[in-house]
């Protein structure tokens, strides 16, 4: 397990390991309120951060060790197609700014914890609140599994082998969770954030100035791409690529704050202006996520030769650990080191606040609305707790248990299935015209021509004499190809896109059908002045005392 392990690598990332975990347990001191067992305050951290907090754990909710291992492995492998994910990251913050303002207002005036909680009370309709319940808690569990997966690029790149060291490091993430609920991922985001950003901030300056500059490293990849027997291959867009990018782009800017866990982080706020500040602030992260895009044509400069790999036999190894060998093999092991340590614990802050979203999920609107309608808050929060373990536990063993690439087509399919949450929470924040069996009816529209748009996707293995094989015959990606619909084009389009139209469609169709047939819609338990209510306004829930 350890026979080739790099020491003065393992012992940095060690030391720093250890110390943010420790972190981690004394997180239930920080700002501690009168009473833990409450989900205000496990889960939601007391609904009290401050900018400063809340800047750090959405950035840290957002962009995970997946994003950083992930994203330059695309751009390495396939070129000006991985950058999608920097347009989105900039057009996601005008929508949220729209949205989930009003939704925090309404969840404090109401004391909702989770999306499904404002759909049950907005359309009336505990069916509608579960769907969107369940959709939450499978689209997470994917996510949570593929922190994993940067956990082990770093692993390797060290070359630690065997799954002990990632059963161990989940088992201490578990721990702390249980113990100190939303306030350890916002007090390690802190940590994890202050890493990063120096990591990248050297490797941009270090790495070109060894590689002899940006037109070296650019023209590297130029030539690489131009000898590719893929077509869509390139630093720059292939025509058949381009709208593919831009619907990719616009679609997962629409999913990111529709997942539960960055619901969670934006509740946990103390006031509509901390979120105000935090939409305008955070697009610095997305100058971050650019520069860490180019970390995969500097590895196609410096010959890095991801593991597993055998270029001859056609088999393209473990491209997640493009990044970490990069690192390795640009900069003294002692750095190294803390790069490793911060994708790794760049794993920890999302994965506890998934989990700990997916377990409110399960509380609020499975265990209380259909098992123990009468729980009394402390059972709220016992049963998060214990839910938070058994989706930690189940994400470990999917991760054990499957082939990492089916994990991560699983979370593409996540993408897909949470942007059909959209017309119920989204919308519904601004208008009651939607009936509640028009939504549920578009759900499931959605859900079917997302399922079925995914399976028609091949993956495909552009050989070097031309010929094309098919590796994956169904669910082999997110590019849908428009000619399966029948139009004489090679363009793509992004499956979840298709899905998310094809609900709003039925949607729109079944509301005036139900209408038409006089079927009673949901009461709506919100009045319109409360999508404005801010910190001082006398609606909003008391919560327990902090203890200074």
């Amino acid at each position: 397990m350890f026979d080739n392990v790099n020491g003065v690598q393992m012992t940095v990332f060690t030391i720093l390991f250890v110390a943010v975990s420790a972190l981690g347990f004394l997180a239930a001191r920080w700002r501690r309120a009168e009473d833990l067992e409450h989900l205000d305050e496990w889960g939601l951290g007391g609904r009290n951060f401050g900018s400063w907090v809340t800047w750090f754990l959405i950035g840290g909710d957002l962009y995970t060790a997946y994003t950083f291992v992930a994203v330059p492995a695309l751009v390495f492998g396939a070129g000006a197609i991985g950058f999608f994910a920097v347009p989105y990251t900039i057009v996601v913050y005008p929508i949220v700014f729209l949205v989930l303002i009003r939704l925090w207002s309404v969840s404090h005036v109401h004391g909702f914890v989770t999306p499904a909680d404002f759909v049950r009370a907005r359309h009336g309709s505990s069916t509608l609140a579960l769907l969107v319940a369940i959709t939450g808690i499978v689209a997470t569990m994917p996510y949570i599994a593929l922190q994993l997966v940067g956990i082990e690029a770093v692993l390797k790149a060290m070359g630690v082998t065997g799954h002990v060291p990632i059963i161990v490091a989940f088992a201490i993430l578990a721990a702390y969770t249980y113990n100190s609920g939303l306030r350890a991922p916002a007090l390690i985001a802190f940590v994890k954030d202050v890493l990063i950003y120096v990591v990248i901030l050297i490797a941009v300056i270090v790495i070109p100035y060894k590689l002899g500059g940006w037109s070296e490293i650019f023209g590297a990849a130029e030539e690489k791409f131009a000898a590719s027997p893929n077509p869509g291959d390139g630093v720059l867009l292939a025509g058949p690529s381009q709208l593919q990018y831009a619907t990719l782009a616009l679609g997962s800017a629409l999913a990111l704050f529709l997942y539960p866990h960055s619901i969670t982080a934006v509740l946990a706020s103390r006031d509509r202006n901390v979120i105000k500040r935090n939409m305008a602030a955070l697009p610095a992260y997305s100058f971050i996520l650019g520069l860490l895009a180019l970390l995969g044509y500097m590895a196609i400069k410096a010959g890095v030769v991801p593991l597993g790999a055998d270029p001859e036999a056609g088999i393209p190894g473990d491209g997640n650990t493009i990044v970490p060998l990069l690192f390795d093999q640009m900069f003294p092991s002692w750095f190294a080191g803390v790069a490793f340590a911060a994708i790794g614990i760049g794993a920890l802050v999302p994965a506890a606040i998934m989990s700990i979203a997916a377990a409110n999920l399960w509380t609020r609107n499975i265990y209380v609305e259909y098992i123990n309608k009468d729980a009394t808050p402390k059972q709220e929060a016992q049963s998060s707790k214990l839910a938070s373990l058994v989706v930690k536990v189940g994400a470990l063993v999917a991760i054990l248990a499957l082939d990492p690439q089916f994990s991560i087509d699983l979370q593409l399919i996540g993408g897909i299935i949470i942007l059909q949450t959209l017309p119920a929470l989204v919308l519904g924040l601004y208008t009651r015209w939607f009936h509640r069996w028009g939504l549920i009816a578009g759900w499931a529209a959605g859900m079917v021509v997302g399922f079925w748009a995914t399976y028609q996707i091949q993956q495909k293995v552009f050989n070097a004499d031309g010929t094309v094989t098919i590796k994956k015959e169904h669910f082999g990606g997110s590019a849908f190809p428009l000619e399966k619909l029948g139009f004489d084009t090679t363009t793509l389009v992004y499956a979840g896109f298709l899905a998310l139209v094809a609900n709003l469609v039925v949607c729109a169709l079944g509301t005036l059908i139900f209408r038409a047939m006089n079927v009673p819609d949901g009461e709506d338990a919100t009045q319109h002045s409360e999508y404005f209510a801010d910190r001082d306004d006398p609606r909003l829930r008391d919560l327990p005392e902090v203890v200074h």
